[in-house]
This record gives C-alpha cells, sequence and structure tokens, in this order.
C-alpha cells in the first residue's frame, strides 16, 4: 500500500475520532448542565442583536450606495 493512501486513511480515522468525541463531549455537556435562565435570555438577546448586525451588513454591503451613504452608514452603525 502506498504511503499516502495510509496517510489519508490514518487521517479519516483520526477526523472521525476526533469528530466523535466533539459530539459527544457536545451532547454531554448540553444535557449535564442546564444554563440558568439569566444566562439563556442573555443569549438569546445577543443572538439576536448579532442577527441584526448582520442584516444590516448584508443591507449595506449588497445595495449600491453612494460613498457618502456608505460612510453614513457605517458612522450610525459604530453609534449604537
Amino acid at each position: 500500500m502506498p504511503w499516502s493512501v495510509a496517510f489519508m486513511v490514518v487521517m479519516i480515522v483520526m477526523i472521525t475520532a476526533i469528530a466523535k468525541t466533539a459530539r459527544h463531549r457536545n451532547h454531554h455537556m448540553l444535557s449535564g448542565s442546564q444554563a440558568a435562565p439569566q444566562e439563556v435570555t442573555h443569549a438569546q438577546e445577543e443572538i439576536r442583536q448579532l442577527k441584526e448586525r448582520v442584516q444590516v451588513l448584508e443591507r449595506v454591503i449588497t445595495e449600491n450606495h453612494h460613498s457618502l451613504d456608505l460612510d453614513r452608514e457605517i458612522a450610525r452603525l459604530r453609534d449604537r
């Protein structure tokens, strides 16, 4: 068996093992400990804010603004 094939097989096995370990760890962490309701609320609020920012950035990038409009939009985002 050529070395490159053996190397690829070893890498595939290692990646699979790492993925299974990570999946198991994440599942164990999620089922084993419940976050405080206050933390969940805070995390949900942060996610909502990040989604809003992504929407604004997508709009800024995809629309054809003149440079002045773009400067105003960036300044408005900084003020948040």
